[in-house]
């Protein structure tokens, strides 16, 4: 006559039988994750059968990278519906997430010991210094931080964001060394003091205000857009709908109507500022892949757009000190 017992196993079977250890199975036991059937009159564990597939549940989960206190809320909800749903769900997303940044952290840090391996004994250490200053995988809260010190004060919200959007250039998920140094570069232009006691803006956008700003910089945000046409046809700055584009940002944002005079006055002031030059360059080198040619940044756009203007006006801007 068979007895309960007879279907029951002691706990080295039950490891056996999912190929664990038995310290494995003590540590889910103890902790409330895989319950046993009863005790022996010795006091050792007994499980039943259903404790195998349970076990190799939790085996499952754990190798999938789900935590402890994971595996516990996907189990409660089983025996709680006879089912995993939203519990199984989020924590594989969660996951999914987790891993998305430190893939994006090992490919970081690879392009990076490139980028020093491929380095000369003499640009090691400026190298290695670059690196330092970066998290990994890379923030782009010292550029945000820049960009809002170079905005107008009280400008609206919405067009902070907007505009960061733009100016902000994302770390590529896969980075070439070069483009590790071109961020880490950025990075450490954005973080530096501005030189000297020059403005952070030209004299034609701080003169329009937080208000004015608002409806300038989405107009310039068009005119770049279109220039950046142009620039990826390899065309040289000319008079046309880009430039006339470029202008009217500036006449509805001041509220004057576009003349000849207000052209060449504007060419003027917009004075060349070498930092924000190199801004541009270096996003220019961020955002494009080794190899391929070079893609328009608002930068090359408002250079290609005020070589235009000067050329129309014969004014030629000026350079900032």
């Amino acid at each position: 006559m068979r007895t309960r017992d007879d279907d029951l196993w002691g706990i080295g079977e039950l490891a056996a039988r999912a190929g664990v250890t038995v310290k494995t199975v003590r540590f889910y036991s103890d902790g409330g994750l895989l319950p046993e059937a009863s005790r022996s009159a010795g006091g050792h564990r007994r499980y039943g059968s259903d404790a195998l597939d349970r076990l190799r549940l939790i085996r499952s989960l754990r190798t999938l990278g789900l935590s402890v206190p994971e595996v516990r809320r996907v189990l409660d909800e089983e025996d709680a519906t006879d089912g995993m749903g939203q519990a199984l769900e989020g924590a594989v997303a969660e996951r999914l997430r987790e891993l998305s940044t430190e893939i994006r952290s090992l490919r970081w840090r690879e392009a990076a010991l490139r980028l020093v391996q491929e380095s000369t004994p003499g640009e090691r250490a400026d190298r290695l210094q670059l690196i330092g200053g970066l998290s990994v995988p890379p923030s782009t809260a010292p550029l945000v931080r820049f960009w809002r010190g170079w905005l107008p004060p009280r400008m609206p919200r919405r067009s902070v964001d907007a505009f960061l959007e733009v100016a902000v250039p994302q770390p590529p998920d896969d980075p070439a060394p070069a483009q590790v140094l071109a961020f880490a570069r950025l990075n450490a232009l954005t973080l530096g003091p501005c030189p000297g006691a020059a403005q952070p803006r030209p004299e034609a956008h701080r003169a329009v205000g937080a208000r004015g700003a608002a409806v300038l910089y989405a107009g310039l945000a068009e005119a770049y857009e279109l220039a950046g046409v142009q620039l990826r046809r390899g065309r040289e700055p000319r008079p046309g709908e880009a430039l006339d584009c470029f202008v009217d940002a500036y006449t509805s944002a001041y509220g004057v109507q576009d003349r000849e005079q207000f052209r060449r006055g504007l060419a003027g002031q917009l004075a060349a500022d070498a930092r924000i030059d190199r801004y541009w360059e270096l996003v220019a080198e961020v955002v494009t892949e080794p190899g391929r040619r070079a893609e328009p940044t608002p930068g090359t756009a408002h250079d290609w757009l005020l070589a235009a203007l000067a050329a129309q006006t014969g004014t030629p801007p000026t350079t900032a000190v």
